[in-house]
């Protein structure tokens, strides 16, 4: 069985890496969050409509997935650090300008540019914790990782909703935009992290071999689908709450920032921790946390969603995500579990494209339609269709990987970890 992350275990190379990583996802999230609180301020002040709101969603996914194949290459293939840095320093940038932003137009280019530096960061900075930590704690060292995510879009959700009430949507920008810059700078300090020989072409992995695993393409699609119904609830969440549940401004976004973190920080924790006991039983054991982490979410989003006042709605709330963030460790972990680490990076940039172009850039847009045509309500459900459906499609993955296993033949002329 494996054993938990242990102090005496841990570098403090190893320890360095992964706060100064987390942090940093966590600066990208407040960055990628913040936005939605403030979509009632910016539809008043420019006069758009739902299905407008949605684009500063969509604009920023499709450039995101764009660039996360390219960029996740570069980062295989030269120095992780230096792409890590050049992402934090163009996103950071490029939020700053979202608050400076004159017209709909501008902030749709502003958010899009965001986009690419983040597309830059989340390939190379996976990467780089699993060349640094033993396989064993895979998925728990990426679902500290991950508790960035969650605190940082905790965050995000949260400041947004409190600075757009006191001060305007616009000096919210300006307010996340700097830590960024001063954490890049950290990254240089840091030494490159042990990978393959850079100019040996054996390791190196193409996109084509990767397509012709099962497990990794039947992952592809399944977090397709989960990640539309993820993105779905963060960017519509708070409105919901607003217009459903009589939430005003601050409180839905104080509440649901509240809700997130607690309830990720719980449930990225716990899958991680769960998943890397039942691999160390199944070579399935990581995929079969991700079944099971939707699949018990799902009716109590369900209950949120027809909740009756405030209080069981948020509790109700509080539970699902506690499930549906067991995810979140597991899923990095089982990308790098199938691919040679030669190609990791690349991998994630061929994941992050397929989610985000098809998910994340589909799902505030797709949401925005329905409520202007079928009410914000039909769109939740929407959301929730596709999250069932994403946890029945991840027993495909499981079913391939008891079948060829970790490491599938067409993989085995590539240096394994």
């Amino acid at each position: 069985m494996a054993q938990p992350m242990a102090t005496e275990r841990v570098t403090s190379y190893q320890w360095q890496m992964l706060v100064v990583l987390t942090l940093i996802n966590f600066v990208n999230y407040i960055d990628r969050q913040i936005i939605f609180p403030l979509f009632a301020l910016i539809k008043q002040d420019f006069q758009i409509s739902d299905t407008q709101l949605g684009l500063l969603g969509t604009a920023f996914a499709i450039v995101h997935s764009l660039a996360t194949i390219p960029l996740g290459i570069l980062a295989d293939r030269t120095s992780r650090n230096k792409v890590i840095t050049f992402g934090v320093l163009f996103w950071s940038g490029a939020t700053f300008l979202s608050g400076i932003a004159a017209s709909f137009r501008s902030l749709l280019v502003a958010r899009a540019l965001v986009g690419i530096g983040e597309a830059a960061y989340t390939p190379a900075a996976t990467a780089t914790l699993t060349a640094v930590y033993p396989q064993e704690q895979r998925a728990r060292v990426q679902g500290v990782f991950n508790l960035g995510m969650f605190i940082g879009g905790a965050m995000g959700l949260a400041l947004g909703g409190i600075l757009g009430e006191w001060v305007g949507w616009r000096p919210a920008f300006f307010v996340v935009g700097v830590p960024g810059l001063l954490l890049a700078l950290s990254v240089f300090r840091l030494p490159e992290a042990p990978r393959p020989a850079l100019d040996d072409a054996s390791n190196r992995v193409p996109i084509r071999a990767l397509l012709c695993v099962p497990a990794y393409v039947a992952l592809l699609g399944s977090g397709l689908l989960i990640t539309f119904a993820g993105h779905a609830y963060i960017a519509w969440g708070s409105t919901f709450a607003i217009r459903y549940k009589g939430f005003g401004l601050g409180e839905a976004g104080v509440s649901l920032a509240v809700i997130v973190g607690g309830a990720g920080i719980c449930g990225v924790l716990a899958g991680a921790a769960l998943a890397d006991r039942l691999v160390a039983r199944f070579a399935w054991g990581r995929a079969l946390t991700v079944v099971l982490g939707f699949s018990i979410s799902a009716p109590f989003t369900l209950w949120a969603l027809y909740a009756p006042d405030k209080r069981l709605f948020l509790a109700a709330l509080f539970i699902g995500t506690f499930f549906m963030t067991w995810y979140h460790g597991p899923v990095t972990a089982i990308i790098h579990d199938l691919i040679p680490p030669s190609a990791h990076a690349t991998a994630m940039g061929v994941y992050l494209f397929t989610v985000n172009l098809l998910a994340t850039a589909l799902a505030p847009y797709t949401l925005g339609a329905i409520a202007d045509r079928a009410g914000l309500f039909a769109g939740m459900h929407a959301a929730l269709t596709a999250q069932v459906s994403g946890a029945l499609c991840f027993l495909l993955v499981i079913y391939f990987i008891r079948r060829d296993g970790l490491r599938h033949p067409r993989l085995a002329r590539y240096k394994a970890d």
